[in-house]
């Protein structure tokens, strides 16, 4: 055997190649053929299918025991990322600190999403009793807890690309699933334990992973603060060693090991639990760590897990159903739809029936975790191989139609858009629309350079060919009174004549442009058009530099972490309170008010009036918390 330093160089690597270059060819595909509605993971089983009716028949076991290796460590690392997608700071927000009445209920999407799941549950149950009498489906709770799960992945594009999850509408959608998630992963953890050892006293020890869970929160919290443990971090976060991401797989397989002492059906529990903890370390909207975590999980181990479900799927196990096979798979997908439309008419009265069926709808989309349920309960034997192949069938026609459904039913009014535009592709056009990318708005670059043009295409950027002296390139776009437009054309009369026509001929306000000497920002002060004096702009900084570098330094260098808003208050609940009576995110403070043209520095005494504008520093999620606090 052929050995380098000690290592063997004896396995065969075909296997894992051909597994890699079907996790390579699906975006490929996906991007290529236009077909951005359909689940990557869809394609992934499918072609593993193939791959493994074709391709893999002759692998040996050591290689296919490392490919089941490697999707186990994919299958913890989904539902790792999973937790890590749970916004627990809003669910900890939701939790209710006053006496609830009826409407506090209904507006609490922390309770109704937790009543929405005990409606499922019941509805799901009850289903499964049924179809127990017609098919035979044995352990009817268990059946009932894989109908009753939800997939967070699918659900949060869906509703982003809608513009949606940031409404009370789009956050009770996501808290419910959210609650889908943690609930169906802890009553199947509890369920399989017993399935597998029996009632006894040592099903306690699960509570040692929630224990953990609590430790490693305190410890997390006081590492946090240590000024030497942050500067070793942020030291080696880049470096080769990369020790963010060597931390986090060390928390990872912390709570997988311990799992696994308790009992290897606990592992889906421990990851998630990890995945939660590292959640509420984390600035998710602008963590470089979370971008690297996708990475690892989305890029390497995840596709490997979904293609080696397909590898192991078995469409000869559907013959256990013979002729009966069709009417039990439409019965099957009527009721795992009908156990998440039906408790959604509880938010009827919030949101309306259309929206409110919608939601159920889509929170009928099911992946990983049933999967994953379904692929232990076949272990367990409390299902059969048929309905195991059954469930990867639904989850795989839920993931395409569900989405779909969703857009047909709730119906999108169309708002104005709540967009920069950008006319002229300078240096300070493109990273001004970097800037505003990462506040996750949306801006347009009007580009007449065909050159320059498709570089910024090939950057990323929202890019549109066109002359921005021409009044029908605005028209063109549906331009609103809302948009701001920012003029940076290259030469400065070309920007005074845009200016101009955006001024007189569209009747546009909200203009800004770049003024570098007294005499153009006066012909721009005779437009109404607002200036950014850049020779000001250098002489500022360089002062705030040179009189106070640590602030201008801890600002600058924490921007992916910090940023300010302007939050104008809209909810009625909070007119006429004093401040010292409103819960502040822990990573949020309140600078500065401003009450019609007046500024001041707010005190607990003061009092709120529905108009004011909050000028807020915080982390993303702080912002997010506090927009949900103030606006309606």
């Amino acid at each position: 055997m052929t050995r380098l330093f000690n290592i063997s160089l004896h396995f065969d690597y075909w296997p894992l190649l051909v597994i890699i270059a079907l996790a390579w060819i699906v975006p490929m595909t996906i991007s290529l053929l236009r077909l951005r509605r359909i689940p990557t993971v869809v394609l992934e089983i499918i072609l593993g299918y193939f791959a493994g009716r074709y391709i893999l028949v002759y692998a040996d076991d050591l290689s296919i025991k490392i490919l089941e290796f490697l999707a186990l460590t994919g299958f913890i690392f989904l539902m790792f990322l999973s937790g890590l997608e749970i916004n627990m700071d809003h669910i900890i927000g939701s939790f209710p600190r006053r006496k609830p009445t009826i409407r506090s209920i209904q507006r609490n999407s922390f309770l109704m999403a937790t009543l929405y799941f005990i409606f499922c549950l019941i509805i799901s149950y009850a289903g499964s009793e049924s179809l127990d009498s017609l098919i035979g489906i044995g352990n009817t709770w268990y059946f009932a807890l894989i109908m009753v799960t939800t997939s967070v992945g699918i659900i949060l594009p869906v509703l982003k690309n809608r513009g949606e999850i940031s409404g009370a509408y789009g956050q009770m959608i996501v808290t419910s699933a959210a609650i889908a998630d943690i609930l169906s992963i802890i009553l199947f953890t509890f369920t399989a334990y017993v399935l597998k050892n029996g009632f006894k006293i040592e099903i306690l020890f699960i509570l040692l992973i929630f224990l953990l869970f609590y430790l490693m929160y305190r410890i997390g919290n006081r590492f946090r603060n240590i000024r030497l443990f942050k500067k070793i971090s942020f030291q080696f976060s880049h470096a080769a060693s990369q020790l963010s991401i060597r931390g986090t797989a060390f928390l990872i397989f912390i709570f997988v090991v311990i799992s696994q002492f308790i009992s290897t059906e606990v592992i889906l529990l421990g990851a998630f639990l990890s995945g939660i903890l590292l959640s509420t370390f984390l600035h998710k909207e602008r963590s470089l760590l979370l971008v690297k975590l996708d990475g690892m999980g989305y890029g390497f181990f995840i596709p490997i897990f979904f293609i080696m479900v397909g590898v192991r799927f078995d469409p000869y196990a559907l013959h256990e159903f013979e002729a009966s096979l069709f009417p039990i798979l439409v019965i099957l997908l009527i009721l795992m739809y009908a156990i998440k439309i039906l408790p959604s008419l509880i938010w009827y009265r919030q949101f309306g029936l259309r929206k409110s069926l919608s939601g159920g709808v889509l929170l009928s989309t099911r992946l990983s975790l049933i999967i994953a349920a379904s692929a232990i309960g076949l272990e367990l034997g409390v299902i059969t191989p048929g309905i195991n192949s059954i469930f990867i069938i639904m989850a795989i026609i839920s993931c395409i139609i569900s989405p779909l459904l969703y857009n047909f039913i709730n119906i999108r009014v169309e708002s104005p858009p709540d967009r920069t535009i950008i006319v002229g592709g300078s240096s300070k056009g493109v990273l001004l629309a970097r800037r505003l990318n990462m506040h996750e708005k949306v801006s347009l670059i009007i580009e007449n350079d065909r050159k320059r043009y498709k570089d910024l295409l090939s950057k990323g950027l929202r890019t549109l060919l066109a002359d921005g002296l021409d009044p029908g390139t605005y028209k063109s776009i549906n331009i609103d009174p809302s948009n701001w437009i920012f003029v940076d054309a290259g030469s400065e009369d070309t920007n005074i004549q845009v200016c101009n026509m955006l001024r007189k001929e569209l009747k546009h306000e909200r203009i800004i442009s770049v003024a570098n000497y007294l005499g153009l920002e006066r012909k721009f002060k005779e437009l109404d058009i607002l200036t950014v004096d850049t020779t000001r702009v250098i002489s500022t900084t360089v002062e705030n530099l040179i009189v106070r570098p640590t602030t201008y330094h801890t600002l600058v260098d924490s921007f992916e972490n910090f940023t300010i808003e302007e939050i104008r208050i809209t909810k009625p609940e909070i007119e006429g309170q004093q401040l010292k009576n409103i819960s502040f995110h822990k990573d949020a403070i309140l600078i500065m008010v401003k009450r019609d043209n007046e500024l001041f520095v707010p005190k607990g005494e003061t009092y709120l009036i529905k108009g004011d504008i909050l000028i807020i520093l915080g982390t993303g999620t702080a912002l997010e918390i506090s927009r949900q606090t103030f606006t309606v």
